[in-house]
């Protein structure tokens, strides 16, 4: 079945999936044989053809008037989206444990051991966010009933708690998930498909995580899921743009923060300094996890005159923004807020729908970086 990630994916003892990046399409004839294929190089003609895609669909811009309305109400238009679909838009995404072994049980003692083996990457298809936008999804799996159930109860007042927490000075032990030994932070959770596969996973005991949304819509679907448990877990609602409101943490107290295609739905005059807030939360040797949209993904290619907002930042039909970037857009993003890179790559996966004969090309951006330990004085 097109969309089904398994389908060709080599077998492994005791059933885990491998990485992606070692599918190589050496025989064109053979596309529709898989669903993706890793690492498609692009030739001079395809890369020109973006290039003046992307030129012709920047020409005529978002009038001013309109920008302002995109961005005072970028909230609204987050929510009417989650209000919409609610959990049964998106995938759980259980490829971040073999791309990003940080979360993983086995890391939370040693996570900062060994850094830099890891070069290949993945992200499965189907398992799409809405920034790809309503006429880019591939395929609108229904979240998994065990991981996404609702409860029945009223939600509890934690959003009151939420905002209370925002505004306080907080000390090293008088946070939630103070006692924990290992903490977790999602930027732009969205509904919890990343939550709580990590919560599943993952069973230390010593393990917190946090994560928030620009979307109360979305944050009550997290909290009201049956998988939500207060007691491993703090869901928030919380703009990363806000200079002026505090996360429900002190600065140093974090060992991961995963933005997994969130960066790109700011504006990118803000995506800086909403940077360098969040590196402040990590410990030394902490690490910032990211996927995001890389510069002639499909999803640019499909803009239509009109939806540009200023250089590679559009807006959709419905009223959501997406910014598709350069690896040193990023790099230099993330140093000057203070993390040493580990990994930066550019994945251009070739997509493919068996059942349609359509091929896709998608191009993302993975990359880790680490704020720097302390310089150690006995060496």
């Amino acid at each position: 079945m097109a969309g089904s990630y398994h389908e060709g994916t080599p077998a492994v003892p005791g059933g885990k999936r491998q990485q992606f990046g070692s599918r190589f399409l050496n025989d064109p004839a053979r596309v529709f044989h898989h669903n993706a294929w890793d690492n498609v190089e692009w030739s001079e003609e395809q890369a020109a053809a973006a290039e003046k895609k992307v030129r012709e669909n920047s020409t005529q811009r978002v009038c001013q008037e309109k920008q302002v309305d995109f961005e005072i109400n970028a909230h609204k238009y987050w929510n009417d989206f989650y209000k919409i679909h609610e959990n049964g838009f998106f995938k759980d995404r259980h490829w971040l444990f073999t791309e990003f072994p940080e979360l993983a049980p086995s890391q939370n003692q040693s996570h900062s051991a060994d850094l830099h083996t890891e070069n290949h990457w993945s992200e499965v298809p189907g398992c799409r966010r809405s920034e790809d936008g309503p006429d880019l999804i591939i395929d609108q799996h229904k979240c998994s009933s065990n991981s996404l159930g609702h409860k029945t109860q009223t939600l509890p007042i934690e959003e009151n708690v939420t905002q209370k927490l925002g505004h306080l000075e907080l000390c090293a032990d008088e946070f939630p998930g103070s006692s924990a030994t290992y903490r977790i932070l999602e930027v732009g959770c969205g509904v919890g498909n990343t939550v709580f596969p990590i919560l599943q996973t993952n069973n230390d005991p010593g393990l917190f995580v946090y994560c928030c949304d620009f979307s109360s819509a979305a944050i009550e679907l997290v909290q009201t899921n049956s998988a939500y448990d207060p007691s491993r877990c703090f869901a928030f609602v919380h703009d990363l743009c806000d200079e002026d409101k505090s996360y429900p943490l002190p600065s140093n107290s974090l060992d991961v923060i995963i933005l997994i295609f969130v960066l790109s739905a700011i504006v990118p005059d803000k995506m800086q300094k909403a940077l360098n807030r969040l590196s402040r939360l990590l410990k030394p040797g902490g690490m910032m996890l990211l996927r995001d949209y890389g510069r002639y993904d499909m999803a640019q290619l499909r803009f239509k005159k009109g939806q540009c907002l200023s250089e590679n930042f559009y807006v959709r039909g419905d009223g959501t923004r997406v910014y598709f970037f350069t690896q040193d857009e990023l790099d230099t993003l993330f140093t000057t807020a203070g993390l040493e890179k580990v990994q930066n790559l550019v994945d251009r996966r070739l997509q493919v729908n068996r059942g349609k004969q359509l091929t896709m090309y998608r191009v993302w951006i993975q990359c880790k970086y680490r704020k720097p330990l302390p310089a150690s004085t006995g060496s």
